[in-house]
């Protein structure tokens, strides 16, 4: 039998609870989060509080998304205290002026706590595999410039997301680098501490 089965099912509703943001269900996208929880994406760093702000406001933009969670893989601290969960996921966004969408594959790399026997999210990451343009109503011309600015393996969310007014501020970690290799190794020193 697997070890910890009801701790990995709160490890996965918390994942497959991000289905809470595209619903616009901001009080249960809050509550996958510990108080004190961080968030750093494409459009978004600080804590997940002011992200679901952030997401509130996009939520009323003229961007739209969807996300398309997979099962995660857990890995367990010695006392099953805190986690590390990666789960691939699939963003799908839509500008409805621009007539222009994307499809982003990336993983969320996120840090899970047990707290007072409850498991939230601490601190979630983003890295980003590969992403393309969708065209819902033919081609749309692209300013080939700003697509220029960012890592291919999230460039057209990265420019759906500055035409839509949710500029990209950082590099983010993509499949192989060295940002990624950063973002694992903070993770297993956080386990294990």
């Amino acid at each position: 039998m697997t070890p910890y089965v009801e701790d990995r099912q709160q490890i996965t509703d918390l994942m497959t609870g991000w289905i809470h943001r595209d619903l616009g269900e901001w009080t249960a996208l809050r509550n996958l989060f510990h108080p004190d929880g961080t968030i750093e994406i494409t459009w978004f760093e600080g804590l997940a509080s002011d992200f679901v702000d952030g997401s509130m406001r996009m939520g009323a933009s003229d961007f739209r998304t969807k996300h398309v969670i997979a099962s995660p893989t857990v890995t367990f601290n010695a006392d099953a205290t805190k986690a590390l969960v990666e789960t691939n996921a699939m963003i799908i966004g839509e500008n409805v002026a621009l007539n222009l969408g994307c499809t982003g594959h990336n993983r969320f790399y996120d840090r899970a706590e047990k707290r007072d026997g409850v498991w939230k999210l601490s601190h979630r990451q983003s890295i980003y595999d590969m992403a393309s343009f969708t065209f819902p109503l033919g081609v749309v011309e692209i300013d080939t410039d700003t697509v220029a600015k960012y890592p291919r393996e999230y460039a057209a969310l990265a420019y759906l997301l500055e035409k839509s007014g949710f500029p990209v501020q950082r590099v983010f970690a993509t499949r192989g680098s060295e940002l990624e290799k950063q973002i694992k190794d903070a993770g297993q020193d956080w386990l294990t501490a």
